[in-house]
């Protein structure tokens, strides 16, 4: 599976399961186990990477505008979901996390930013197609805390002046 078909799979399943998160990461299980077991490696590789290249202050600071609040395990949640948005989207929110309430204008705090299932989806996909545990991918371990300069998301003059357009919708 090369990065063509991780973003067409992804798409199709968020497509088909009309945004829910959940159904979505069924979607996207049921996709995998038409695939070798080389093919659902290939997938976690590639949604890894992406997770880790998520993993980062600025977009947590962003995500917490965003969501009113979020700590740790939620972030990790959020980076699964803006995978699960498809490429634009995150490709969007790392280059500019400000930009995240032009990418996501239907943003519902309630409803949206958490695919902690998607974030399983090959975990389970392998272990159905091979009675065993994902092995290591190969990639560099996660992070124990998101990269870059940590920062206060409680102080409103510093998340204003960071994220401009995100507070001017979802700022308090």
């Amino acid at each position: 599976m090369d990065e063509t078909d991780f973003w067409e799979l992804i798409d199709e399943a968020r497509d088909e399961a009309e945004g829910d998160p959940v159904e979505q990461a069924e979607l996207v299980v049921e996709a995998l186990l038409g695939r070798t077991p080389d093919e659902v490696l290939d997938f976690a590789r590639l949604f890894e990477s992406r997770w880790l290249r998520a993993w980062r202050q600025e977009l947590w600071g962003a995500a917490d505008l965003l969501m009113g609040g979020l700590g740790e395990d939620a972030f990790d949640r959020f980076c699964c979901w803006l995978i699960a948005q498809g490429r634009d989207v995150l490709e969007g929110a790392i280059a500019d996390p400000d930009t995240l309430g032009d990418l996501l204008p239907d943003f519902d705090e309630d409803e949206d930013g958490d695919a902690e299932e998607l974030g399983d989806a090959a975990d389970r996909a392998y272990e159905q197609l091979t009675g065993t545990h994902l092995p290591t991918l190969g990639l560099p371990e996660r992070p124990n805390y998101p990269q870059g300069a940590a920062f206060d998301f409680d102080d409103a003059d510093l998340m204003r002046k960071h994220y401009p357009r995100l507070w001017e919708r979802f700022g308090t």
